[in-house]
């Protein structure tokens, strides 16, 4: 008896479909896109033949294989504020451990307060310190990362959040990256050399991301940009006043070393992505070579923390 048309293709199908378990065909090659220039190579290449970029080591590869892993749209932006908050909970716990919790008192003022870090603690994870200290200079960046209260990490996110994707996009994440960090390591180094050591925080950064914001405006005439120049000089006139009435709490040098370098940055880097080889390799080192800068001085961080005599038992 002859099966129905219906059940045969059905039976045929599923035929298919187990033979092709025992009997996988090899993958077929495809050309692909090289991620320094952007032109299509074979898939069998090394090398691009436009630009001569290797296609698996350099850092145009690298950075196209970490891309993969990270979030596509600021993908720094998200990495800088989850660091700040792993480290700020981290500190957290180790205050807890050393001296307890103890709950706010003292009305709104206490707010200032809540969440607050140990002075000790924050030595050790890296907070900023004498600028001439050269047994340790991986403060400049540590410092940038740690929060000193709730309040403080919650305050400085905010702006991030705020300005760090606008900047991202604008000026691509490796030339962002250097930016944030460069800016910040100059307002600690500011802040050293006016005699204000032991300070923590991203706002040197952030006062940096501002100013380059600043200098991409100033002089353009453009509805747009008048706007935004307005909005940036609201800012700093909050800024500055809160930081006149908190003068103890706030270091002042610290933001105004990060404000000036990225007005300087914003006045020498083209306000937008790379457009070539030349610029994406510039981008790729100056990215790479900051990331570096971070993750050893971290590395050394967690020497320098393991080895201190200051106990917090």
């Amino acid at each position: 008896m002859q099966l129905p048309v219906r059940w045969r293709y059905k039976i045929d199908r599923w035929r298919n479909q187990i033979a092709s378990l025992f009997h996988r065909q090899p993958p077929v090659a495809r050309p692909r896109l090289c991620p320094a220039c952007g032109t299509l190579v074979g898939s069998s290449a090394g090398r691009c033949h436009q630009c001569g970029a290797s296609l698996t080591f350099s850092l145009a590869a690298a950075s196209r294989s970490l891309s993969k892993v990270l979030p596509q749209t600021s993908p720094v932006t998200y990495g800088i504020l989850g660091l700040c908050c792993i480290l700020y909970g981290v500190s957290l716990l180790i205050t807890i451990k050393r001296s307890g919790f103890a709950a706010p008192t003292g009305g709104l003022g206490a707010l200032f307060g809540l969440g607050g870090i140990n002075g000790l603690v924050l030595a050790r994870m890296g907070s900023s310190s004498r600028y001439f200290d050269l047994a340790q200079p991986w403060r400049l960046i540590t410092a940038i990362f740690l929060h000193g209260s709730l309040l403080h990490l919650g305050f400085n996110m905010w702006v991030l959040m705020d300005l760090g994707p606008i900047i991202e996009e604008l000026y691509g994440s490796a030339r962002f990256l250097f930016v944030f960090i460069v800016t910040g390591v100059c307002g600690y180094i500011l802040s050293f050399l006016t005699g204000h050591p032991n300070s923590v925080g991203a706002s040197g950064s952030l006062l940096g991301l501002i100013g380059l914001l600043l200098a991409l405006t100033w002089g353009r005439q453009s509805i747009a940009m008048r706007t935004l120049r307005s909005q940036l000089l609201y800012w700093l006139v909050y800024i500055a006043v809160i930081g006149f009435v908190m003068q103890g709490a706030i270091d002042n040098y610290a933001h105004i070393g990060g404000f000036a370098a990225g007005f300087l940055l914003g006045k020498v880097m083209a306000d937008r992505q790379p457009v070539d080889v030349v610029e994406r390799r510039r981008a790729y080192a100056l990215g790479w070579t900051t990331g570096f800068a971070v993750l050893t001085s971290f590395t050394l961080m967690l020497v320098n923390y393991f080895s201190s005599s200051i106990g917090l038992g």
